[in-house]
Order: structure tokens, then sequence, then C-alpha cells
């Protein structure tokens, strides 16, 4: 896309959001062109049956839906948008939390509502899904996102979701810096991360007993001993 077609749908887009009252639809010929955009990465998508080569089509075409994105947020006028909210998820499916946040926070502030298909809130989504994407990255020994992580939780802190969900979100923080606090086998421990990472798991443990941190919580609490 070029520059100028880029700065076109961005202007459109902060139109677009600027003439609609906070929480009603966004009714607009040029919203209605993206929702048809839209619809054809949906049926691509159909298209495929892998999880990974899914992620690499949301990553193809997610950068046609950039412009509307970035006029809608620079609007803030708090329009129902089930573009700018499927973004936000294809945002955190492909591993970009920093642009999904952005949109999670507009979200979050103007109580948008994700597409049916969801089915969970915008706070429970951001939650879990950055959650998991994120104890998935721990368990396999990939780096992970924490300045992320620690914003959904500071974004969804005081939104109702599941405990186990919190629970999660928890258990991600608590691992990750668990990682810092021993960066080799031989390395010395640095505590200010053990604190905090045995902080995250006892939190996660008192939401859901069963979300698997015991061993980790044992373990910090060894380490920290005098």
């Amino acid at each position: 896309m070029s520059l100028a077609r880029q700065h076109f749908q961005r202007m459109t887009a902060a139109a677009a959001a600027a003439a609609t009252d906070p929480g009603a639809p966004v009714n607009a010929n040029a919203y209605e062109l993206q929702l048809i955009a839209l619809a054809d990465a949906k049926r691509a998508l159909k298209q495929v049956q892998s999880v990974e080569r899914k992620a690499e089509v949301k990553r193809r075409v997610l950068p046609q839906f950039a412009p509307w994105v970035r006029g809608v947020l620079e609007a803030g006028r708090g329009g129902q948008d089930a573009v700018l909210m499927t973004a936000m998820v294809w945002l955190i499916d492909v591993g970009d939390f920093a642009n999904a946040l952005d949109i999670a926070a507009y979200a979050l502030q103007h109580g948008l509502a994700l597409p049916d298909e969801y089915k969970r809130d915008a706070a429970t989504l951001v939650a879990e899904e950055i959650a998991e994407q994120s104890l998935a990255a721990l368990g396999a020994g990939k780096p992970v996102d924490l300045a992320g992580l620690q914003r959904a939780a500071e974004l969804t802190d005081g939104h109702d979701m599941p405990d186990e969900v919190r629970a999660k979100l928890h258990k991600a923080l608590g691992l990750a810096h668990q990682a810092l606090a021993f960066p080799s086998a031989d390395g010395d421990m640095q505590r200010p991360e053990a604190e905090t990472a045995l902080q995250h798991l006892k939190r996660a443990l008192q939401l859901h007993d069963r979300v698997g941190v015991k061993k980790d919580i044992e373990r910090l609490e060894r380490a920290l001993k005098p």
C-alpha cells in the first residue's frame, strides 16, 4: 500500500470515527469497505487448517487494516468497530502485543465488545491469550515479551473475568520473572526478580489451586531463605 493510500485510509477512518457517537457502530461507506476487506481475509483464513499458517496469513493481511486502526485510535470517539476489534485479536495471535495493547487500551476505555465469534469480553481475551502465548514461549525456552505481559495485567486490572484466567496471567508473569531471577545454571540469583516471581506465583495459586505453580513456589522459597 502506498504512503498516500495509507494516509487516505487513516484520515477516512478518523473522519468516520469522529462522526460516530460513543458506543454506537461506525456507519460510513469507508467502514463498509473495511468490513468487505475483513470478510475477504476471513475467507482466506478458512482455507487454511494449520494454526501456524493461519498466523502467517494474519501477519500478511494485517498491514492493510493498519491505517484504519490508526485513524480510529486518533479520533478517539469510542464507536463499536468490528474491524478494529478483530485486528486486536489477530495482532495478539501473531505476537504483536504492543500494537494489540494499544487497541486494547482504547477498547477497554470505551467498553467495546468483541465480535460474537470470540465468545469472550475484551479484557478476558486479552489477558488469557497473552498469558497462554507467553506460557507457551516460556515452556519452549523462547524470549517472552515481559513488558507486554505487564501492560496486559495493568490494562485488565479491575475488569471482571474468571479467576482461572487471571491466574494464568499471574503464572506467566511469575515464570517470566523467575527466568530473569536465574539467568544461568551457575549464575547468582537476582533476588528482586525472584521476590517478584514468588509474589505473582502465590497470587496465581490463590486464584486457582490447580494452576500448576506449587513446585516453582517451593523452589523460590528455598532460594530466598536467608
